[in-house]
């Protein structure tokens, strides 16, 4: 990295600059989209000098009609120079083909193989299920640097945030996982396992940041980027404070104060969404144990009677996300809409 430029400069501005100063010259009047979207950490403004030690330069998506790909692909390969800015342009290694950032393609292509729909059309409730919210966050963050086909602005438009009978749905199920492990933290201490204690209680955190950024209409990102995602929530500081604060505390008691802390700010920021009759945001004994929860349940009950028929009655095993945390099934979209589905198709 030594040839770099001294500064970093973070991917969406170069990518801009990229795109402005030598792809559109080349492109001319072909009509055509162009974005950086997709994976990478620019993408969703994670960047920083680190993210440039390796497959960092300037990217860009050209999207066109499908007949007229081969032949910009072809121009470009051959026009395009090697740096800029100081950056390399090409992306690769011994393992991997070697090529530069610009990808030509048509946005169905393109959307099929990262979602495993095209968004321009209808999204039907098995689509929205079945994809990972890293994707729909990746589709829906970066930049448009232009849209002469109309099609991004349409399909970024569609896929902006869930319906809300299934926004519902999925805030619900998330609910759900919070009820299934919310006594468990204090039942493994009570049995002398204070390294299980602290895993669930991890798992809870987890699972209540996620719920938080749904909650504000955000797609979680995938584990390297949830904390930084809700770091940048308005207003989470405090509630960043106290899942510290029970990750971290010495004692039981400790974690499980700071814990229904939390779960206090958690079901306020639901009732003042108003999706909802206003439910007590009070913990509570766990039945008749001495254990303090939010009892999750109530607020999983509460949405599932907002929502329609058919997702009232549906499994609470909500979106893929919900379902499975293994990165190769997650970026997989035949396997996400097989894991998505199953639990609908007994």
């Amino acid at each position: 990295m030594s040839d770099f430029v001294s500064g970093f400069v973070p991917g969406r501005e170069l990518s801009r600059a990229f795109y402005t100063q030598m792809v559109r010259p080349l492109i001319g009047n072909v009509p055509h989209g162009a974005a950086l979207i997709g994976p990478g950490s620019e993408v969703l403004a994670f960047d920083t000098q680190r993210s440039a030690d390796h497959d960092f330069g300037p990217r860009v998506l050209i999207f066109t009609e499908p007949a007229r790909v081969p032949a910009l692909t072809k121009l470009l390969d051959g026009r395009l120079p090697e740096r800029f800015r100081g950056y390399p342009t090409t992306y690769g290694s011994a393992h991997r083909l070697i090529r530069h950032g610009v990808q030509v393609t048509d946005l169905g292509t393109w959307a099929e193989s990262r979602l495993g729909f095209d968004p321009r059309g209808q999204i039907t409730t098995a689509d929205w299920l079945s994809a990972p919210w890293q994707r729909l966050a990746e589709t829906t963050s970066g930049e448009v640097f232009h849209d002469g086909l109309g099609e991004l602005t349409t399909a970024r438009a569609n896929l902006r945030w869930y319906p809300p009978h299934i926004w519902r749905y999925i805030l619900a199920c998330q609910w759900r996982r919070v009820a299934q492990l919310e006594s468990f933290p204090g039942r493994c201490e009570e049995v002398g396992d204070h390294l299980g204690s602290v895993v669930v209680t991890a798992r809870l955190v987890e699972d209540l940041m996620r719920l938080c950024l749904l909650m504000r209409r955000r797609y979680p990102p995938y584990a390297k980027w949830l904390g930084s995602a809700f770091a940048r929530l308005g207003g989470s500081a405090e509630l960043g404070e106290r899942f510290t604060a029970a990750l971290t505390a010495p004692t039981w008691r400790r974690r499980e104060e700071n814990l229904c802390a939390a779960y206090r700010g958690v079901a306020a920021l639901h009732n003042r969404l108003r999706l909802t009759p206003p439910l007590d945001e009070t913990p509570r004994p766990y039945h008749d144990r001495p254990f303090m929860v939010i009892a999750a349940d109530r607020f999983t009950d509460a949405l599932l009677a907002t929502t329609t028929p058919d997702l009232r009655t549906a499994p609470l095993s909500g979106s893929v996300d919900q379902l499975c945390d293994n990165t190769d099934i997650l970026t997989d979209p035949h396997h996400t809409t097989q894991i998505a589905q199953a639990p609908h198709n007994p």
